[in-house]
């Protein structure tokens, strides 16, 4: 079955991968953390008593996640330069999936936080507790427990969706595997080492997910 696999054009081509694995992370680890804020926001908005931002933050949301991720990608690549502003591939990526993942974590954050009985929130507020010793000692204690495992889940769900910003030239795992490809049509070697490396990110996230399950001192709401 092996016999035709070249793994010298592998080796050959490794440093290649290892930058674009590099570029992978680096991606992945940016958009997390802007999207957490974006998803933060944007939950904080929904909430919010104001109809000015709850009406926008579910225009956000709901464009986001009623579109693809591609149509996004090529909306910020073709659709900013049309307006004036120059933004390089990678921040563009970047900037695409962070409004997207920053959508999907607005939703996972606010059923966190509506999921505790406003039975408990009424205690707070008949023990004196105010609005935010409220949110600390009630609501985010048992949100977060219910939010962790959705949102890790998310962000393996992010860096799977790099891939897609090889379609607007980003050097990322999947575009090094288009280029081996151009250059010496080895499509098998190209994408099996590419399937290779997200394997290797995936179990590499996976028991960090579970362990920090294990390590959360917050319970989840019954």
């Amino acid at each position: 079955m092996l016999e035709g696999f070249n793994f010298r054009i592998i080796w050959e081509y490794m440093p290649f991968f290892l930058e674009g694995l590099r570029n992978t992370f680096l991606i992945s680890i940016v958009s997390i953390f802007l999207a957490l804020i974006a998803g933060i926001i944007a939950c904080a908005c929904r909430l919010s008593p104001w109809r000015l931002l709850r009406g926008l933050s579910i225009v956000y949301i709901e464009s986001i996640r009623s579109t693809p991720l591609l149509v996004q990608i090529y909306f910020f690549y073709f659709g900013l330069p049309t307006l004036g502003l120059r933004v390089p591939e990678i921040q563009t990526g970047i900037l695409a999936l962070m409004l997207n993942s920053g959508a999907y974590i607005a939703e996972i954050v606010r059923a966190g936080i509506t999921s505790v009985p406003n039975g408990q929130i009424e205690a707070g507020v008949s023990s004196g507790l105010n609005y935010f010793q409220r949110m600390r000692f009630i609501v985010l204690p048992q949100a977060l427990g219910i939010t962790v495992p959705p949102l890790l889940g998310q962000a393996i769900v992010l860096v799977k969706d790099t891939a897609l910003l090889s379609l607007i030239s980003v050097m990322e795992l999947t575009r090094c595997g288009q280029t081996l490809t151009s250059e010496r049509f080895m499509p098998t070697e190209a994408f099996f080492t590419v399937a290779f490396f997200y394997l290797c990110i995936y179990f590499v996230l996976k028991p960090l997910a579970d362990w920090s399950q294990k390590k959360l001192i917050f319970r989840e709401a019954y």
